[in-house]
């Protein structure tokens, strides 16, 4: 009789058992695509100002700028371009006088005193990636080009030169959580204001390209790298909580631009490249990943009024997703 050869055997029965054992996708009660009236255009920063209104900002990057508008809560946009700015958003906030500033590349500054219409101005040539306002007469505009250069750029109100900063390296995204304490991330780097904000000192966390900031109070801080790490700290930055090594080669391989916690610091989201959405339910140590609903890239997440989230990215990719 012939006998059964052992080895082919159990690798196939490893095999299957493996692929058997695949871990169980999340799904999302609802998804819902919005229309952003674009197929061309890279989403790149959503915001709300109120219950009801709210932007998200983009273009590409050497073509055009669009500004996307809501006034019924992130249900519906409206699209307006700006020719004589013509290239890419990256940053949008809105300044303690309740005024929203979008900066992109090669510095276009567009600005509103009413919500509806916008002031175009150019600042310094320069990548801008990201805007904050510590204070109504006071903006900081930063940006950079990976490990080569980078900038802070301070300005009024009006979008007139205050002040420049040269780096040796980019910046990404800036949160102010009052007019005297907040957060730059960049590449390989973290900062926060000292002196009043004239200074930036530089905290003690490394390893990624810092993506994506969420702040939430003085001393709270979330961020994400692109390489997929998650970092938290609870002391302004003093120290840091490693919640997920994206160099670990253990770790799922996930490129990561966003994150969001609620206040409760439990449940958390993050989006990145082909559509990946993960969650936390443990406060960052576990994340599960989520059922793709597109395969483009998702750089942005904004809680909107009611509880839903809003996720925006590549080629005019802007979704409602509810959470509850």
């Amino acid at each position: 009789r012939m006998k059964l050869n052992k080895v082919p055997f159990l690798f196939l029965f490893g095999f299957f058992l493996v692929t058997d054992c695949k871990k169980d996708l999340l799904h999302f009660s609802k998804v819902q695509k919005i229309d952003s009236h674009t197929t061309q255009d890279r989403l790149s920063r959503g915001i709300f100002i109120n219950d009801t209104l709210g932007y998200v900002v983009g273009g590409q990057r050497f073509l055009n700028c669009v500004i996307l508008t809501t006034t019924d809560g992130g249900h519906t946009y409206r699209l307006s371009s700006f020719p004589d700015a013509g290239k890419c958003l990256y940053g949008i906030t809105v300044s303690p006088s309740g005024a929203p500033y979008t900066v992109g590349f090669d510095g276009k500054l567009l600005s509103s005193l009413n919500g509806r219409n916008w002031i175009y101005k150019q600042i310094n040539y320069l990548p801008f990636n990201d805007i904050a306002f510590p204070e109504a007469q006071h903006g900081i505009g930063i940006g950079g080009v990976s490990f080569e250069s980078g900038f802070r750029f301070y300005i009024d109100s009006a979008g007139n030169t205050l002040k420049y900063d040269s780096l040796a390296y980019q910046l990404n995204r800036i949160k102010m959580a009052d007019g005297h304490t907040g957060y730059i991330s960049g590449y390989g780097v973290m900062q926060t204001p000292s002196n009043g904000g004239q200074t930036w000192d530089i905290l003690n966390v490394s390893g990624d390209n810092f993506t994506g900031l969420d702040v939430h109070s003085p001393s709270d801080v979330w961020i994400c790298g692109y390489a997929g790490s998650v970092y938290h700290s609870t002391d302004a930055g003093k120290s840091w909580k490693q919640l997920r090594d994206g160099n670990n080669i253990n770790v799922s391989d996930f490129h990561l631009y966003d994150i969001y916690f609620q206040n409760d610091d439990i449940n958390g989201w993050a989006v990145g490249e082909n559509g990946i959405v993960l969650h936390t339910d443990d406060g960052g140590h576990h994340w599960m990943e989520y059922d793709n609903f597109t395969h483009d890239a998702l750089r942005s997440i904004t809680p909107c009024p009611n509880g839903d989230l809003m996720v925006a990215g590549d080629n005019g990719a802007l979704y409602r997703l509810a959470i509850q």
